[in-house]
């Protein structure tokens, strides 16, 4: 196996970051704080107290509780790995492998992307949808990546049943761990398909955070996202709408009459999808808005008003 490639340059601008045996907790907190905040990294105290924690295999706790318990060499060596992977901008999350969505665990992949606070909006949209908990409705999640939205899904709609699709094996092997993970695998089917390719039936929700960032935009995210997530669930094609469109088109073909759909897109691209939801005929009945403000995703009506009930959807692998 290939050595992996050298770590680019701590952005503090201070060289390698060195932890050494024998250091207190404390010491190194205070270290990885100080390195941190002058990589003007967003939460220092916090990168640094839950690195350390899963470095030490301790609950962040105990960091407090024994500051002066000196490090070993092993959890100083992970610590400096964590601490000059951080540094060299990779997510807290990627390090790691695993983030929190919708106050679940999920486990990422190279092929997944990290998921987002911001999405949790299209969830709770999705579920104040559905008035009955119990209804035994039928979900499909297009291009499900790590499964979080479906698996949130699932786990609020004890009834519910869901198909996650992706493009890609790494993706779909991610997603159908977490389902099982999440105690919701009885109840999760996912398949390989090129978007809906592969599917047919109805379902009474569709829902999808789609590839949506304008390829020349790509370059120019944080340093997290444009370096870390995979760039097959980042770029969009030249103005960012070229997956929403197959989405949209997908959901109105296999909504159930009186179904939803909702997709996630780009902060400035509302008004251009809505347009195309009615062009591929779909009725854009409200616009949401993320953690921020900003306008985040589109929740769109097919049919008479009401979930209905779907035909059992063809599909490969079980979760």
């Amino acid at each position: 196996m290939a050595d992996p490639p050298p770590l680019p340059p701590a952005s503090d601008g201070e060289g390698p970051l060195t932890l050494a045996a024998g250091m207190s907790r404390a010491a190194a907190l205070a270290e990885l704080r100080r390195r941190f905040g002058a990589a003007g990294l967003d939460t220092p105290a916090l990168d640094a107290r839950v690195l350390a924690a899963a470095a030490l295999a301790v609950e962040a706790a105990a960091l407090i509780a024994h500051p002066d318990a000196p490090l070993d060499e092993a959890a100083a060596a992970r610590l400096q790995d964590h601490g000059r992977r951080r540094l060299a901008r990779e997510p807290v999350s990627r390090i790691l492998g695993a983030a929190e969505f919708w106050g679940l665990p999920f486990r990422l992949s190279p092929g997944t992307l990290v998921p987002r606070p911001d999405t949790e909006t299209l969830v709770a949209a999705a579920l104040a949808l559905v008035p009955d908990r119990a209804a035994p409705v039928r979900i499909l999640d297009l291009g499900t990546g790590s499964g979080c939205i479906l698996v949130a899904l699932l786990h609020e709609l004890p009834a519910a049943t869901g198909l996650g699709i992706d493009r890609h094996l790494s993706a779909a092997a991610a997603a159908r761990n977490n389902a099982r993970a999440n105690g919701v695998a009885d109840r999760a089917l996912f398949a390989l398909s090129d978007w809906d390719e592969a599917v047919e039936g109805r379902f009474d929700l569709v829902v999808s955070n789609p590839p949506y960032i304008p390829r020349a935009d790509i370059a120019g995210l944080d340093p997290e996202v444009a370096h870390h997530d995979p760039g097959a669930a980042l770029d969009g094609g030249p103005d960012g709408l070229d997956s929403l469109k197959v989405v949209l088109r997908a959901a109105a073909r296999l909504l159930a009459p009186g179904g939803h759909a909702l997709a996630e897109f780009g902060h400035d691209q509302a008004d251009a999808v809505s347009a195309l939801a009615r062009e591929a005929g779909l009725n854009p009945v409200e616009i949401l808005r993320d953690m921020a403000g900003h306008r985040r995703a589109v929740v769109m009506r097919c049919g008479e008003p009401g979930l209905a009930r779907g035909v059992q959807p063809s599909h490969i692998g079980r979760a």
